[in-house]
């Protein structure tokens, strides 16, 4: 009696955006250089409360000490280890980052999407407070939000998300502008789709390359932002660490003590750093025009 072979089951094909990612991050060096660096804080995020040797905000009596052993990278004009408050710290940052761009994608894309799909009054409303939003500059949008409503995580969160917002709407925008002329469209019309089953399940998966991308970018300048307001005295409050406001505590002492703006302003630049790197492969990646050429 032969052997009759059994069918092999049949794996799906890649998508061709992974498989173009895949390669340029193979070849790519910063970008592996910057997600090295970015899973090292990000695990340094999520292991802080069990491996940061100190509480961020105990004092000892060790004021402006020395990097040494006890403390790796010195302590603040209050004793406090600056190796866990950058730890903590990193938590605070990378969740900002995150959470802020998040939320602006989300706002953001519904508004390009809308405005970009009916036109109209509505595209003329929608997109004449992006043109307002547009004249002024990100951080300062942030700094004037904060300002009014005051200081704290969430009020940062929701500044920093409102000033990005007008990016996505404009890539979105484009985007359903291009491919609302497609055949695909139209075919769903004619099969009776409804407006928001075309918009959100047809236009816009095709229209979240660009956008990926921009939000990628954006969790740097969203850290930066954050980082800004902690110095300036209008983020989170005094007793939680980031990035930003130990570089405040410490500006008055830095002639006498390198270490306090050193090492938050060397964590500040690696992970931007990363993730701009991780964003040129991502861009290089997903730019479909680039690869057609």
């Amino acid at each position: 009696m032969t052997d009759v072979p059994l069918p092999q089951a049949e794996t799906a094909p890649e998508r061709p955006e992974i498989s173009r990612l895949r390669s340029v991050m193979s070849k790519d060096r910063k970008a592996q250089m910057g997600l090295f660096i970015l899973v090292f804080f990000l695990l340094c995020a999520l292991l802080t409360p069990m491996i940061a040797p100190y509480d961020p905000n105990e004092m000892t009596i060790d004021m402006l000490g020395r990097p040494s052993f006890a403390h790796w990278l010195g302590t603040d004009d209050l004793g406090r280890d600056l190796l866990s408050r950058i730890m903590w710290g990193t938590q605070i940052s990378l969740f900002v980052g995150v959470a802020t761009v998040a939320i602006a994608l989300f706002f953001g894309v519904i508004l390009g999407v809308l405005a970009g799909y009916y036109g109209g009054w509505i595209d003329m409303i929608i997109m004449r407070y992006i043109d307002l939003q547009w004249a002024f500059p990100n951080f300062i949008i942030a700094v004037y939000l904060v300002a009014v409503f005051g200081a704290g995580l969430l009020n940062v969160i929701i500044a920093i998300s409102l000033a990005f917002l007008d990016d996505f709407a404009r890539i979105a925008r484009s985007m359903v502008l291009t491919l609302k002329q497609e055949q695909f469209v139209d075919a769903g019309r004619t099969n009776g789709f409804s407006d928001a089953r075309i918009m959100f399940r047809h236009i816009l998966p095709n229209a979240m390359a660009p956008l990926i991308v921009q939000a990628t970018v954006s969790v740097s300048y969203a850290i930066l932002g954050e980082a800004s307001l902690s110095f300036l005295g209008l983020g989170v409050g005094p007793n939680t660490p980031t990035w930003g406001l130990i570089l405040a505590d410490g500006r008055s002492f830095i002639s006498q003590a390198w270490w306090l703006g050193v090492y938050p302003g060397l964590a500040i630049m690696l992970v931007v750093l990363s993730i701009n790197f991780l964003g040129d492969a991502m861009r290089d990646a997903l730019d479909v025009r680039e690869h057609l050429g």
